[in-house]
């Protein structure tokens, strides 16, 4: 939240509006994992597991790779690092299945 607010008020004048779009998808995203990474945090409090603390892991890695190259990518245009923003989509899609596998589980 603090970043997306950050990007409306103190970025809108700095950076262009491409670069502007990749800040803010990378605050969303970070925002909805902060989420799943506390449900994880939730889950693992009634029904410890294994998949429920992967899937907060790999919350963690998920957004330090999107959400970093996205942010480092808005400030500094270096078209490289958008290789790495599919990695860190791969790690939230394998934490959502984790995490749906370990809500799923019998107590």
């Amino acid at each position: 939240m603090l970043c997306g607010a950050f990007a409306a008020h103190g970025l809108s004048g700095r950076l262009d509006a491409a670069s502007l779009a990749l800040f803010e998808t990378a605050a969303r995203y970070q925002m909805y994992h902060a989420l799943a990474m506390g449900l994880a945090g939730l889950l693992l409090r009634t029904t410890p597991s294994r998949q429920a603390q992967a899937a907060a892991l790999l919350f963690l890695i998920g957004t330090a790779l999107f959400c970093g190259s996205l942010y480092l990518l808005a400030f500094t245009g270096i078209k490289m690092l958008g290789a790495v923003t599919p990695l860190g989509g791969l790690a939230f899609v394998a934490g959502w299945v984790l995490l749906a596998l370990a809500a799923l589980k019998k107590p």
